[in-house]
């Protein structure tokens, strides 16, 4: 039995479809705060478990029986918080003779302890400090983020304005990164291991081609010195190259080449529905985009 927590996210859903495509729904179930916002799942024939991360005991039961699991990180802001979360699932697995925890981190915090990364380092060093069997994935910033349907105003004035200095961004989708947590939860030979997931690197001049030949009207970029949006948060380390980091382990998870910028961009200009802070519908989009930004190797809390 595989149990994925914090399903009725917006990860988790993508990663529950994903795990359909590859097992019968009777070897999947959703461990959830709120099982009314899984029904959708439990019309299918997945199995809906009460599984709240503030309440040790409900985790206890929804992990029961599971081969392998995967821990959703919690949305909460409030560090501490977060953590009795985290250590909540943990203990929970751990009492459930859980067979793999399968941990969404963040790119480098195996590393660093520093900033928005601490949480999660925590988090894995109590997981290792548990002896549970484990294997951590630690994504990237989202492409989401970046590349959505804000970009149709780029489109409509024709320039495309950032503060990137033209360094590289690191980024995967979501719905690559469901793909592969699927792939490790399915298949053999990922105990006590670690994934640094990186998506094609790309910079905002490389975008703004891109929108040009996907639309087939002109957009130039610029650059700009004023960090707006998400660049107030990420410009000084992004253009201090801290995001152009590369691995090739998503793309061996998936067995193929992680999507592309154009196939990205494509996708975001027909949905009409993302948003520019597309966290918003899913606060661990915008959370574990934040977690990534301390990605220096070396670095620990003081």
């Amino acid at each position: 039995m595989i149990v994925v927590s914090a399903a009725t996210g917006e990860f988790g859903r993508l990663v529950v479809e994903c795990l359909l495509d590859r097992l019968p729904s009777s070897e999947v179930a959703v461990a959830v705060r709120d099982p009314a916002k899984a029904h959708g799942f439990a019309a299918r024939g997945v199995e809906v478990r009460h599984g709240d991360y503030d309440d040790v005991e409900s985790l206890r039961g929804s992990f029961e029986g599971a081969d392998r699991l995967l821990f959703i990180s919690s949305p909460v802001w409030d560090s501490p918080q977060r953590m009795v979360q985290h250590r909540h699932v943990i203990a929970a697995a751990r009492e459930a003779k859980v067979g793999l925890l399968v941990y969404t981190s963040a790119g480098g915090a195996d590393v660093s302890d520093q900033g928005g990364l601490a949480d999660h380092h925590d988090t894995e060093r109590a997981i290792i400090d548990s002896g549970v069997p484990s294997a951590m994935l630690r994504h990237p910033f989202y492409s989401e983020m970046f590349i959505n349907g804000g970009l149709q105003v780029a489109v409509e004035t024709g320039v495309l304005t950032s503060s990137t200095g033209g360094r590289g961004l690191n980024t995967a989708t979501r719905a690559d990164l469901a793909e592969a947590a699927a792939a490790i939860l399915t298949s053999d030979g990922h105990a006590n291991r670690g994934y640094t997931f990186t998506g094609p690197l790309w910079t905002y001049p490389q975008l703004a081609e891109v929108l040009s030949a996907v639309t087939g009207r002109t957009v130039v970029h610029r650059d700009t010195d004023v960090d707006e949006g998400m660049m107030a948060m990420i410009g000084p380390a992004l253009r201090a190259g801290v995001l152009e980091r590369q691995t090739a382990d998503l793309e061996q998870v998936l067995g193929r080449p992680a999507s592309s910028l154009r196939d990205t961009v494509a996708a975001a200009l027909h949905d009409p529905s993302s948003d520019p802070m597309d966290g918003s519908r899913d606060p661990r989009g915008a959370a574990d985009a934040v977690d990534s930004l301390e990605m220096t190797p070396g670095s620990r809390r003081s």
